[in-house]
């Protein structure tokens, strides 16, 4: 990439940017430090005396660095947004440290990320950078490893109170080397999403029940699913004179198209393979795991059926064929021209019936009066998603996003420093339950068993119940198969858009993707310095692999039989 091309990059439009002024005078620690505690920093699992300690800490640490301005950024979700507008301008009350917190488009994050891992200029101070970069930053030398760091060159500069263990995400930004390469400061899970109010309507039930032959609840599988997009949408119709639809998505032919199925859509369907007894993301050792591609001892070895892969497969074609079949039947119209952005705030309209599974960040469009009930809990509730027909026990059972702070060795030291003390105080004890009132993205243990988050569960649907289970362990990111993030993930949504848009057939789309990401993993091959490179297999009939145990799975042709579970017996699954 030439320096021309990443100037352009890095003069796209943000959405919102918020700069401390330098002119501005910073208020004494002991004032700051009251006034944020007793205006902002209300509920915490520390004692008050226990959050004055930890912000002392972060005045006296960033004394080196004072007046210092740093630059760092992140994708737009109301997260990211509180950090940027709020716990910046604490930050600099606190330390005197001025930060330039940019929101952008997730893929403008991508962009920002990789000139400056190509080229080594020090563009930004720190990332917030999802985990599905895990396999980037484990493989590439251009990313600093936290947990090294935090023993060495950041011991002093590394808060006592951090407390790793207490992190709820950090399997997901630890790489193959086991080194820690990103600290969690937001996730967020893919859940089924439904109207609880309008599933426990008894009118509603009976004609389900009288139509279908089994009772309205939360769908076990794809089968269901349908089938209750289908009550909604052709035969129920209307409810209170409003148009209803049965399902929800986005097809809109721009990057997020791609987001939708590589988030976990064929995993769902079960193309993957089964994890191994730890439940760990997927076994990296050999295997075929996240995008269809597998894996043999670290390296990356191909994605289509011929190479061992699954991104072609009969699993991988049904998803989306169904992913594309329902966005045609079942959604609004005008679903077909949304993104991942422009759709969040439907939902809150209140006229849909569920969605097979969406991002719990955007919990904050789905508090809206249409959505709540006379003593302001939420009407609606998630639950597990449904499964495709050829899922099986023990696979991965959906997609989290964890997004983390990542620093790069092209940023000066004493920058990568102060950047270092902001990532911490944003994820501090002392900030981290605050922070999760206003975006709904834990990242603490703690928290989520406190007692002030379990009293208060009913407002968040069966939120905090999914990361109070084990089932989080489960809702996985993107993993350590994908070697390089940046280089593969725009290969999805143009591939993929010709076929949402009728103009090719999945069968073909798939199959070029696959090629396409064959091809891509070849040129990642020759990188230089590069840890578990990927080393594409020799190509083979696919009757040969289709016949092999494990994925890729053979051509499965009977439907699964529909399945409901009441909300409570389905919320069980993630305790079991």
């Amino acid at each position: 990439m030439n320096r021309r091309r990443a100037k352009r990059l890095l003069l796209l439009p943000i959405i919102t940017l918020i700069v401390l002024q330098a002119a501005e005078a910073t208020p004494s620690s002991t004032q700051a430090i009251e006034y944020w505690l007793t205006q902002h920093f209300v509920h915490s699992t520390l004692s008050k005396e226990q959050q004055q300690a930890e912000l002392k800490w972060f005045h006296q640490a960033a004394a080196p660095y004072r007046d210092l301005t740093i630059h760092v950024v992140s994708e737009d979700i109301p997260t990211h947004r509180y950090e940027s507008q709020v716990l910046a301008r604490a930050f600099y009350d606190l330390t005197g440290i001025h930060v330039i917190h940019e929101v952008t488009k997730e893929d403008d994050v991508v962009r920002k990320l990789q000139v400056q891992m190509e080229l080594a200029l020090p563009i930004y101070d720190a990332y917030v950078n999802d985990t599905d970069f895990i396999g980037t930053h484990s493989r590439y030398p251009e990313t600093l490893a936290i947990s090294a760091m935090m023993q060495n060159e950041w011991q002093h500069i590394s808060l006592p109170t951090l407390d790793l263990d207490d992190f709820i995400g950090l399997q997901f930004a630890t790489g193959i080397d086991g080194q820690l390469y990103q600290l969690p400061t937001q996730q967020f899970a893919n859940l089924y999403w439904y109207r609880h109010d309008w599933f426990s309507d008894p009118q509603l039930q009976q004609r389900f029940q009288a139509h279908y032959g089994y009772p309205l609840g939360v769908p076990q599988n794809w089968a269901a699913y349908q089938d209750i997009a289908n009550f909604f949408t052709n035969i129920v119709k209307t409810i209170d004179g409003q148009r209803v639809w049965g399902h929800m998505d986005y097809g809109h032919f721009d990057p997020s198209l791609g987001w939708r199925i590589s988030d976990s859509w064929l995993s769902l369907a079960g193309a993957n393979d089964i994890l191994p007894d730890n439940g760990q993301p997927y076994a990296e050792q050999q295997g075929v795991g996240d995008w269809g591609i597998r894996v043999e001892h670290c390296h990356p070895v191909g994605a289509s059926v011929s190479r061992g892969g699954a991104l072609d497969s009969p699993a991988a074609i049904y998803a989306v064929e169904s992913y594309i079949s329902w966005l045609n039947q079942y959604a609004p119209p005008e679903a077909r021209d949304l993104t991942f952005s422009t759709s969040s705030a439907y939902l809150g309209r209140g006229n849909i019936a569920q969605q097979i599974f969406w991002y719990t960040a955007f919990l904050p469009d789905l508090l809206t009066d249409q959505l709540l009930d006379s003593d302001g809990n939420p009407k609606w509730r998630v639950a597990p998603s449904p499964r495709g027909k050829y899922w099986q026990k023990g696979m991965k059972s959906g997609y989290q996003d964890v997004s983390g702070w990542t620093f790069l060795r092209s940023t000066p030291k004493h920058r990568a420093a102060a950047a270092w003390l902001y990532a911490q105080f944003v994820v501090s004890k002392t900030v981290s339950m605050t922070k999760f009132l206003n975006g709904f993205t834990p990242i603490r243990q703690s928290d989520i068993h406190s007692r002030y988050l379990t009293a208060n569960s009913d407002k968040w649907g069966g939120l905090l119940e999914f990361y109070q289970s084990k089932a989080r362990h489960y809702w996985t990111p993107t993993g350590l198969s994908v070697a390089n993030y940046a280089a593969l993930s725009d290969a999805w949504w143009r591939h993929i858009g010709p076929a949402v848009q009728g103009k090719q057939t999945v069968t073909d789309s798939m199959k070029q993707l696959a090629n396409t990401v064959e091809q891509r993993l070849l040129a990642i091959s020759k990188t230089d310095d590069l840890r578990c490179a990927p080393t594409l297999r020799e190509a083979k009939p696919e009757s040969y692999w289709l016949s092999q145990p494990g994925a890729p799975w053979p051509q499965q042709q009977a439907p699964d039989k529909p399945a409901t579970l009441p909300y409570q017996q389905a919320l069980q699954l993630w305790q079991d």
